[in-house]
C-alpha cells in the first residue's frame, strides 16, 4: 500500500478508538467532512465497510474490528521503531498518553509533568482521567497510573510515589448525630460515600487491614461518585464517612472539618506506579515522561 493510504488506515484507527469523528478530527487537526471523505475513500478502495454510522455514535463493523486488530498492532510498532530515531535529536517529541486516576493526577503528575512540559514543548501528554483499571494495550496507551498491588503481573512498573496509606474519616457535625464505629461492622449501620469504578461496574467494598485480617466491607449511603475529591466534598459536609489517601484527608484533619475514625484498620498501598506492556520499546517521550515521574525520595525531579 502506499504511505498516502497508511495514513487513512491511521486516521481510522483514531475514528474506531475514539468511537467520534468529532473527537478524531480535533486530534488530526482536521475537519469533520474531511476525514469521513478520508474514511469514506479508504471504504472505497478496500470494497468493505468499516464503520457503523449512526446520528449518536460511531463503532467499528466486523472487518473494521478485523483491520484495528491486526493492522492497529503493526502500526503501533512502525510508529515506535520510527520515533526512536528521534533520540538522535537533540530535543525529545512525541505524543504520550497515560490513564490515571485524579488522585495520582493532583499528587504527582501534575507537578512533575508541568515542569517537564516548560523544558520539553515537543512532547505532548494525553491523561485520561478515569478511577478504575484501564486494559492499556487494548485501550491503546502507552502507560498507566495505578497502585502497585493493582497492576496486572505481566506488565512493567516504575515506583513514582511513597506507600499511600488510607483513611476514614467524617466531619463532627456527622459524629455528633451518630456513634463512632468501633469495629468495621460498624460501617454497616452508618451513611458512608461511596465510588463506583466503571472497570468493575458495582460500588467499589471497602478493603480494610488490621494486621494479617483482611476485610472487605460494602456499605450504603447518600452519595456514589466516580472520584475521589467530590468524596471529600461530601464528607466535608457532613453527609458521611468516607475512605480516602491519608494526604488528601489530612489537611481537613488538621484543621478540624475532618475526624478520623478506625485507625487502627486503614491499609497501606505500595504505592503510585507507572506501568506500561512489557513487550513494548519504549519512545524516548515515554522514557523522558518515567524518568520525570520516577520516585526519588526527598526529590521531585531527575539529575
Amino acid at each position: 500500500m502506499a504511505g498516502e493510504n497508511f495514513r487513512d488506515i491511521a486516521a481510522f484507527l483514531i475514528v474506531a478508538r475514539e468511537r467520534s469523528f468529532t473527537r478524531a478530527a480535533a486530534q488530526l487537526g482536521v475537519s469533520q467532512s474531511a476525514l469521513s471523505h478520508t474514511i469514506r475513500s479508504l471504504e472505497t478502495r478496500l470494497g468493505l465497510r468499516l464503520l457503523t454510522r449512526t446520528t449518536r455514535s460511531v463503532s467499528p463493523t466486523e472487518a473494521g474490528e478485523r483491520l484495528v486488530q491486526r493492522v492497529g498492532p503493526r502500526l503501533t510498532v512502525i510508529a515506535d521503531e520510527l520515533a526512536a530515531f528521534s533520540e538522535r535529536r537533540n530535543t525529545p517529541a512525541g505524543n504520550v498518553r497515560i490513564t490515571t486516576s485524579d488522585f495520582a493526577w493532583h499528587t504527582v503528575l501534575r507537578p512533575r509533568l508541568s515542569t517537564l512540559q516548560k523544558e520539553y514543548p515537543d512532547i505532548k501528554i494525553e491523561i485520561a482521567i478515569s478511577p478504575g483499571l484501564t486494559d492499556i494495550v487494548t485501550e491503546r496507551f502507552d502507560a498507566g497510573i495505578r497502585f502497585g498491588d493493582q497492576i496486572a503481573k505481566d506488565m512493567t512498573t516504575v515506583r513514582i510515589s511513597a506507600d499511600v496509606r488510607m483513611a476514614m474519616v467524617a466531619a463532627p457535625a456527622y459524629l455528633e448525630k451518630h456513634p463512632t464505629p468501633r469495629e468495621p461492622t460498624d460501617l454497616q449501620r452508618h451513611s458512608c460515600i461511596n465510588m463506583r469504578f466503571s472497570t468493575q461496574g458495582g460500588i467499589y467494598a471497602w478493603e480494610l487491614q488490621k494486621g494479617k485480617r483482611h476485610l472487605q466491607i460494602r456499605t450504603e449511603g447518600p452519595w456514589i461518585f466516580n472520584c475521589i475529591y467530590p468524596v471529600i466534598d461530601a464528607a466535608v459536609d457532613g453527609f458521611g464517612i468516607a475512605f480516602m489517601p491519608q494526604e488528601l484527608a489530612q489537611p481537613f484533619i488538621t484543621n478540624g472539618r475532618l475526624l478520623p475514625v478506625l485507625k487502627d484498620w486503614c491499609p497501606t498501598h505500595p504505592g503510585l506506579h507507572i506501568y506500561y506492556a512489557s513487550k513494548r520499546q519504549l519512545s524516548p517521550a515515554l522514557a523522558l515522561v518515567i524518568e520525570y515521574l520516577r520516585y526519588r525520595p526527598g526529590k521531585d525531579l531527575p539529575d
